[in-house]
Parts: structure tokens; C-alpha cells; sequence
């Protein structure tokens, strides 16, 4: 059985009932009163009253030319990272036609979803990389349009850095507007949007809580939760750097959990020393601090099968391995939003562009879905179509299957085929001469 050496603390009340009720008459209301709603939440929320939300052309180009050009250099880096990975994965789909018995042919087709929004938060971070994991691989899928938003940051709106990565990224359109009321704006094409078909982007818990209660209404990318890792280490790690990686993912937030599963209890106690003595220099001390008192937890198991066997439970978003046998884990490991392998690989590269998709699965979720990648963006739909032969043929099977149901017009559909074809099938020539008069 697994020892704990710091277990998190219990779960908290989040207030999530009162957080669902504000959210629902937020979309509510901009459902029933548009625009005018969205300009009373941008004013109260994001005090925002400009007249236009969409950022005109010349608004990006004079942001664009003030920046940086390392800042420039970098994201063209992180981008063409991203969207090569994409790329391969969009090579990796494929349509096909196939004869599945004598006159039946089913296929598949991929279809890019036609309109995407992608909402970039911008509280305590703003996260500059989320436009190349959304906009981006977007844009690798050929969605055919692509509206981006973002809060303002301050009287001038949009950070220049997230503005300039939303329209290199891809972005056919943007918006400054923030929040519940940029999610429903997009679902109900607000505020000059056209109505999306699918929203992405990470956010704050009301900002989870209006995907959620959007879904249906149109597709999402992830349900969202607080961010999390989960390192695996054995005494062949670097305590330090162990703790660093741990620290990395806590800065997030109070409530992202940081996880540590390790064979040598000497090593977990080890980095737990190690992160108490970052804690006293780290620039961000006071949140990461707060996640690591809260939510975080030293795991001691007996072996690495009964590592992976907690880690698979634990199933978290993302998963370092800093091991002596880290193919052996990577071998058998089954749940994970993304997997860091080795000591040389860290979340923060995941995060920000080395090629892998950041909007992962949290919650446990990654029991059973991956993370957000370019496969998300395209439909994958299917025909059928039948000889007049083998509609005859299948046809009987078919009714006994709908009869067995119940649905009894279903089993009309089939016999009246069956009827159709009967004197075509049965007797090909005397059909052939009666189409010929």
C-alpha cells in the first residue's frame, strides 16, 4: 500500500452553486437581451465601454510594431513548433472508401468545423501561448473561420502581446471582450460576431462553469479545472530540480495540485526540504506556496508497477518521469493529458511551445479523453451507399433487427426496399427488357 508523506488537505467549498447561478443569468440574459447585455457585463466586469469590441486592423499593426522583436522571434518559434506537431497529426487522419461485402460501400470523410472561437484569459497571466495551442492548431485543421477574444487589459484594451498572438496565430477576426459575455457572445454571435460552432480556451471558474452550461449548444474543446502535475521519481532524480518542476505547475493557482509519486521515502523527504527552501526566494512564493500547503502530496510505493498503478489512479494532467527505467514507464503508463519523459523535458515546454498541445485533460478526465489536438477541429463523417442488389439482400436482416426494437416504420423502410427490388434481383433479364420498352 502506498505511503503518504504530505497528503493535500480536503476539498474546499468553491462556492461552485453560486457560481453556476450567475453564469446561467449571465448567458441568459445575453441570449435574450444581445448586445446591449454584453456591453452592461463589459462595463461592470472588464470596465470596458468602447463602442466596437472588434480590434480594427490598424489597432494590431501599431501594436505589433512596438513589440519586441526577440518577443516576435520566440513566438514564431513556439507557433511553428506547435503547428508542425499539428500538421503531423492532420497527416496522420486519412478518408477512405471501402466495399464491406458484395455491393456495399461505406465510407469516411473529414470535414473541418466551419466557425471556431477561442477565448485567451488574461488575469493574473495572461496566457500568450493559449492562441498558438487554439488558434493555431485551428488554423492547421482549416477551420474556415476563426474568431479570437480576449479581455482588456487596461483603457487600451487587449495586452499587445496576446493581440499580436491571436492575428499571427490566425485569427480571422478579434475581439476585446472578456469572460462569460465573450463565451455567449461567440455561441449567439454577439456584439458583430458571427455565431461560432465551437469554443475553446482555458479560464477562470466562471468562465468554466459558461462552457460547460454552453455545450450542446455548440462543441468545446475541454471541460477546464485547475492545472496539475505529477512527477515520478526515484533516487536516481535531482531533488532540486524535482521540486522545481513541482513549484513550476503550483505558481498557477491555490488549487492546482502538485503531486509527487517516488519508490525512495529518503528522496520524497528530501524534496519536500528542497521545496521549502525555494519557497523562501521564489518570486512567486505567496501562490505557488499556498497550492503546495493545499494540494500538494508525497507518495511513497514499494516498486515501479505500484507507481504507475497510483499515477493511473491519480490519471493527471500533466506527468514527468525522471527514473532510471523511464521507457519502462513509458511502455505501461495509460493515463495522462501529456507525458514529459526524462529530466530533461519539463511542463513549462509542453506549456509553451515546444510542439505538443497544451489544453489537456484535468479532474481525472484523462481516464478517458485526450487533450485538445488538431483532430478536434475536424469531423469525422460517414456514407454508406448500397447496390440496388445488396439493398435486396440486407434488407430482411435489417427489419428483423428493427422489428426485434420495436420500431416498426424503421421495418417499413426495410421491406419496402426489399419489395422494390425483388422482381430487379430475382429476375435480372425480364426487369432489364421491361426498362428497355
Amino acid at each position: 500500500m502506498p505511503k503518504y508523506l504530505k497528503r493535500a488537505d480536503a476539498p474546499r467549498d468553491s462556492g461552485r452553486e453560486s457560481v453556476e447561478r450567475t453564469v446561467r443569468e449571465m448567458i441568459d440574459a445575453i441570449r435574450i437581451e444581445g448586445d446591449a447585455a454584453v456591453r452592461r457585463y463589459a462595463e461592470r466586469l472588464d470596465r470596458w465601454d468602447s463602442a466596437e469590441f472588434r480590434v480594427p486592423p490598424d489597432r494590431i499593426r501599431a501594436v505589433s510594431s512596438r513589440l519586441p522583436e526577440t518577443f516576435k522571434d520566440d513566438f514564431g518559434v513556439c507557433l511553428r513548433n506547435v503547428q508542425a506537431f499539428a500538421r503531423r497529426q492532420r497527416d496522420s487522419l486519412g478518408e477512405f472508401e471501402a466495399e464491406i461485402d458484395d455491393g456495399i460501400v461505406v465510407g469516411q470523410k473529414l470535414i473541418p468545423i466551419e466557425t471556431v472561437g477561442c477565448y485567451i484569459p488574461g488575469g493574473k497571466y495572461p496566457l500568450i501561448s493559449a492562441a498558438i495551442m487554439s488558434v493555431g492548431t485551428a488554423k492547421i485543421a482549416e477551420v474556415g473561420q476563426i474568431i479570437g477574444c480576449a479581455p482588456p487589459r487596461d483603457a487600451d484594451g487587449i495586452f499587445p502581446h496576446t493581440l499580436y498572438a491571436l492575428h499571427t496565430a490566425g485569427a480571422d477576426e478579434i475581439f476585446c471582450i472578456g469572460g462569460v459575455q465573450a463565451m455567449a457572445s461567440m455561441v449567439f454571435g454577439r456584439v458583430g460576431m458571427r455565431p461560432v460552432d465551437m469554443i475553446t480556451g482555458p479560464g477562470n471558474a466562471f468562465v468554466a462553469e459558461a462552457k460547460r452550461q454552453l455545450f450542446g449548444e455548440v462543441g468545446i474543446d475541454l471541460p477546464a479545472g485547475p492545472t496539475e502535475i505529477l512527477i515520478i521519481a526515484d533516487d536516481s532524480a535531482d531533488a532540486a530540480l524535482v521540486a522545481t518542476d513541482l513549484l513550476g505547475q503550483a505558481e498557477h493557482g491555490p488549487d492546482s495540485p502538485a503531486w509527487l509519486v517516488t519508490t525512495s521515502e529518503a528522496f520524497g523527504r528530501a524534496v519536500i526540504a528542497e521545496i521549502e527552501r525555494q519557497l523562501l526566494t521564489l518570486p512567486t512564493r505567496e501562490m505557488a506556496g499556498a497550492a503546495w500547503r493545499q494540494r500538494g502530496e508525497v507518495v511513497i510505493v514499494a516498486d515501479d508497477d505500484e507507481a504507475i498503478a497510483v499515477s493511473d489512479v491519480y490519471a493527471p494532467e500533466h506527468l514527468e518521469i525522471q527514473t532510471r527505467r523511464d521507457d519502462y514507464y513509458l511502455a505501461r503508463l495509460k493515463n495522462y493529458g501529456s507525458l514529459f519523459v526524462g529530466e530533461e523535458a519539463t511542463v513549462a515546454y509542453g506549456d509553451k511551445g515546444v510542439g505538443t498541445n497544451h489544453t489537456l485533460p484535468t479532474g481525472r478526465a484523462a481516464r478517458y479523453t485526450g487533450g485538445l489536438w488538431v483532430g478536434k477541429f475536424i469531423k469525422t463523417v460517414t456514407y454508406q451507399r448500397l447496390t440496388r442488389k445488396a439493398s435486396f439482400a440486407i434488407a430482411p436482416t435489417m427489419a428483423r433487427i428493427c422489428e426485434a426494437e420495436g420500431m416498426l416504420a424503421h421495418a417499413i423502410t426495410c421491406h419496402t426496399r426489399h419489395d422494390r427490388y425483388a422482381a430487379e434481383v430475382t429476375q435480372p433479364n425480364t426487369a432489364a427488357v421491361r426498362a428497355g420498352q
